[in-house]
């Protein structure tokens, strides 16, 4: 008989087949549109807990918010005024009661053993709902203002230091002491108490998009976000990802990110599209380039990333009614073989009673079968 694949349960509807579906805050003022045209996002703690509280509501699975230290400029000062991540997302444990709370860490700014009992103390407030994203540093010109760029470190290499990064957090959360001279880390009988409530540790996630990001994503973390420039890459980026995992005897769950542009009408919604990309900030557009060009380079390719800024939009996006934007959201998972969607809507507090009311229901009731591993044969 088949055995299932390798995975950690953490309480999600994908443990058993089902899609989690969860919100990217919008904790930097701007939100996820490159225009000045786009509805007014302060990036304020009060927005933030107020969408916390509404996707709790909803019943959505988890909140996630990045970390960001310089904005890309432009006339709408795109990404200036930017909340740290794991301050937010500790707050917001406090506020709710139920929904996952994901912050992120970038490898290069600190510590694994500082990451460590930051994470397991948001994991104590938030009674075991807490994850981490892991972000291994693509954005020179930011880190740059503060002397934390490593010029010594390539993109390979940087994925290098994650590994050996994260293999010390997950020790620390574990073991009494941990001792390790690696070659990036030193640990002295290092302690890290309390220990985590989330047992065997909380959730890791992670943005691999090259292959050698995404074989780092594939081996130390649960899940990953994908990008694509169609819906037929994110569908091969999703198998590959799902194959290479399943060649290692894990599972490996698929994510992506959305923003759903919604209006009651396919003309309405359309024509807000228009007016976004109408008023698209090219000086904007160009700060990110400063920030996010040095992993492109390094890579030979523009990302995806890149590509959707240019439209106004900086992620992968839906437009149209609710009707159809249910459609597409049901044929993304089910085409594209995913296990979540990360969403962000141009206008938070207005749009998410819209998807809670007619497009939910449809995502909730698909389901996928768990992967299984076919045993070896003698041969």
């Amino acid at each position: 008989m088949p055995n299932p694949l390798q995975q950690i349960d953490f309480g999600l509807p994908s443990d058993s087949g089902g899609k989690d579906i969860g919100i990217f805050l919008p904790m930097a003022n701007g939100g996820w549109m490159l225009s000045s045209n786009k509805p007014a996002i302060d990036g304020s703690y009060g927005l933030n807990r107020e969408i916390a509280l509404l996707a709790e509501d909803m019943g959505l699975d988890f909140i996630m918010a990045m970390a960001k230290w310089k904005g890309f400029g432009g006339i709408t000062e795109h990404w200036k005024y930017a909340l740290d991540s794991q301050m937010l997302m500790a707050a917001l444990a406090e506020a709710t009661s139920k929904v996952k709370v994901w912050a992120t860490v970038h490898t290069l700014l600190q510590n694994p053993a500082v990451t460590a009992k930051m994470i397991a103390t948001l994991d104590h407030i938030s009674g075991g709902r807490a994850g981490l994203n892991i972000v291994t540093g693509a954005y020179k010109d930011e880190f740059d203002q503060m002397g934390a760029w490593r010029t010594d470190l390539d993109h390979d290499q940087r994925y290098d230091f994650a590994h050996e990064w994260i293999q010390a957090i997950k020790r620390l959360w574990v073991e009494e002491s941990v001792s390790m001279d690696g070659r990036y880390f030193t640990l002295k009988d290092c302690e890290s108490f309390p220990k985590p409530v989330q047992k065997p540790r909380p959730f890791l996630v992670c943005a691999g998009a090259s292959k050698t990001g995404m074989q780092f994503t594939l081996e130390e973390t649960d899940a990953i976000f994908l990008s694509g420039a169609n819906d037929a890459a994110v569908a091969k980026n999703s198998r590959m990802a799902k194959a290479m995992a399943a060649d290692a005897g894990k599972r490996m769950r698929t994510y992506i990110m959305v923003n759903l542009v919604m209006a009651e009408t396919e003309q309405k919604a359309h024509a807000f599209a228009d007016q976004i990309r109408a008023g698209f900030d090219e000086g904007a557009l160009r700060g990110m380039l400063r920030a996010y060009g040095m992993l492109d380079a390094e890579i030979g390719k523009e990302n995806d990333f890149i590509k959707n800024a240019r439209s106004g939009f900086m992620t992968t996006h839906v437009i149209g009614s609710p009707q159809t934007v249910s459609e597409r959201c049901a044929a993304l998972v089910e085409e594209c073989d995913l296990d979540g969607l990360m969403l962000i809507f141009p206008d938070y507090l207005k749009d998410m009673p819209v998807f809670a009311a007619e497009i939910l229901p449809k995502l909730r009731a698909l389901k996928s079968p768990i992967a299984t591993l076919e045993p070896a044969h003698a041969g």
